[in-house]
C-alpha cells in the first residue's frame, strides 16, 4: 500500500530503513550540507584572527569556538523541547533561515565581533538543523537500526566537514583568507533551505508509532536522568561532553600548532581534513558495529584512543607525525560518536526521545566552549604544549569512568 503525504507529513508511517530510504538518504544530504557550514571556518578561521585581526591572546582567538559551543548547547536543549510540540521539519527549516547572514558576514566582517556574532548565528544554525536530521533518521528506522542510522547521518556530516576544511584551506592558499573560500557557504544554505522546504516531511507521526509499541518506561525527569541518575545515560553524556571539549582544543590548536611548524595553509587544511574524513568515513563502519557490539566496548575504546593521539601531539613533529595523530583522533572519535546517539536512543521511551537526546546534545556541545575556554587559558598561562595534555588526561579519565561506571552489556 502506497504511504500517503499530507501537509508535508508523512501518514500511515511505518517503521525501518528499507521502507523510508528516500526520505532517510535525503536526510541524509542535507545533514552533509549541514557540516559543511561547520567545515568552512574549521581551517582558516584561526589564520584570519591572527592575520587579519590581529588577536595575539589565545581566549581571544578561540572565542568563536566558545561562543558557538554555548549558543549551539542550548539550541539543543531547545530543540529537544521544542520537536514534538511543533515538529522535525519546522526546526530544520528555521535553522536554514537563521544561516542565511553567515557566510556573508564571514566574507565581509570588518571586526572579529563580526565573526564572532557569525559563530552565534552557526550555534542556531547546527542545534535547530542537526538535531533535527538525527531525530528524523532515529524516527524512520525504528529501534533496529538506530547505529547504522547513526553512522550515515554523522558519515555525512563529518565527511563534509573534513572535505568542505580541505577546499577552504586550499583556496585560502591561492587567493586569499576572504572572500573566496565562504563562497562554498553560500552554495551549501541554498541547497540546504530548498531541500529542507521543498522535499522534507516531518516524522514525528513514526516516534508515535514506536512510542506505541516501547516497554522503556517513561522518565519523571528526562533532564536529571540523561545527566545524572540513571548510570548508562550520564556515562554516555559525559562522554559526549569530553569528546567535543578535545574536538573544541582540535578545532582551535591544531591550526596554530602547524602553522608554528612551518607548514602552509594547504598542508595544514590536509592534516586538519584527516581527522573529520576518518570520523566521517568510519561511522559507515562504527554505526554498523554499534548495532551489534557491546556500546560500552566500543565507547571505552573509542575514548581511550583519543586521549592517546592526544597525548602524543606536543612530541610530534614530522607532518606523517601529524597525519597519523590525526588519523588515530579520527577512528576514536568514529567509534563513539554513533554509539553516543544510538545508545540515547536505545536507553530512552521514544516520546522522551527528543527531550533525552536534547539534554545529552546539550552537555556534549557545552564541550565545545569548555575546551575551547580550558585550551587559551592555559596556553596563554604557559603554553599550546600544557593545554594540550591537559585535554589529553581528561580524556583518558573518562575512558576510565565508562569502564567502571556504565552497566557491562547484557
Amino acid at each position: 500500500m502506497k504511504t500517503k503525504e499530507t501537509h508535508g507529513v508523512l501518514a500511515e508511517p511505518k517503521l525501518g530503513l528499507k521502507e523510508n530510504w528516500k526520505q532517510f538518504f535525503l536526510l541524509v544530504l542535507i545533514n552533509a550540507f549541514v557540516g559543511g557550514m561547520v567545515g568552512m571556518e574549521r581551517s582558516i578561521l584561526p589564520q584570519i584572527a591572527v592575520q587579519e585581526f590581529a588577536l595575539s591572546a589565545k581566549l581571544a582567538v578561540l572565542s568563536f569556538i566558545v561562543v558557538f559551543g554555548l549558543v549551539k548547547a542550548f539550541t539543543n536543549l531547545l530543540t529537544g523541547t521544542l520537536a514534538n510540540l511543533f515538529g522535525r521539519k519546522k526546526l530544520l527549516v528555521m535553522g536554514w533561515v537563521i544561516a542565511i547572514p553567515i557566510p556573508f558576514m564571514l566574507m565581509f566582517a570588518p571586526s572579529w565581533n563580526w565573526i564572532v556574532a557569525a559563530n552565534v548565528l552557526l550555534g542556531i544554525n547546527q542545534g535547530l538543523a542537526w538535531s533535527s536530521t538525527v531525530l528524523m533518521k532515529i524516527d524512520l528506522v525504528g529501534s533496529k537500526q538506530r547505529g547504522l542510522a547513526m553512522g550515515l547521518n554523522e558519515f555525512a556530516g563529518y565527511l563534509s566537514i573534513a572535505l568542505v576544511a580541505f577546499f577552504t584551506g586550499y583556496i585560502a592558499t591561492e587567493y586569499g583568507l576572504r572572500p573566496y573560500p565562504f563562497y562554498i557557504g553560500i552554495g551549501l544554505l541554498v541547497l540546504g533551505l530548498l531541500a529542507s522546504i521543498f522535499l522534507v516531511k516531518d516524522t514525528h507521526s513514526h516516534a508515535i508509532l514506536e512510542g506505541s509499541e516501547s516497554t522503556i518506561l517513561r522518565s519523571k525527569n528526562v533532564f536529571w536522568t540523561t545527566t545524572w541518575t540513571d548510570k548508562n545515560l550520564s556515562s554516555i553524556t559525559q562522554a559526549g561532553l569530553v569528546n567535543n571539549l578535545n574536538d573544541g582544543m582540535v578545532w582551535g590548536i591544531f591550526p596554530m600548532v602547524l602553522i608554528a611548524k612551518g607548514f602552509d595553509l594547504t598542508s595544514v587544511g590536509i592534516i586538519v581534513g584527516i581527522y573529520p574524513a576518518v570520523w566521517g568515513i568510519g561511522q559507515l563502519f562504527t554505526g554498523f558495529l554499534a548495532d551489534r557490539i557491546c556500546k560500552k566496548k566500543l565507547l571505552f575504546l573509542g575514548m581511550l584512543l583519543q586521549a592517546i593521539s592526544i597525548l602524543f601531539m606536543p612530541g610530534a613533529s614530522l607532518y606523517w607525525h601529524f597525519e597519523l595523530l590525526a588519523f588515530g583522533l579520527g577512528i576514536g572519535t568514529a567509534l563513539v560518536y554513533p554509539t553516543f546517539l544510538a545508545g540515547i536512543a536505545e536507553q530512552t521511551h521514544p516520546i522522551d526521545r527528543p527531550k533525552s537526546m536534547g539534554v545529552f546534545r546539550f552537555w556534549r556541545d557545552l564541550g565545545y566552549a569548555v575546551g575551547a575556554l580550558i585550551t587559551g587559558v592555559i596556553s596563554d598561562i604557559w603554553n599550546l604544549e600544557y593545554a594540550i595534555l591537559f585535554i589529553g588526561l581528561i580524556t583518558l579519565a573518562s575512558s576510565f569512568l565508562i569502564k567502571f561506571r556504565m552497566q557491562q552489556c547484557k
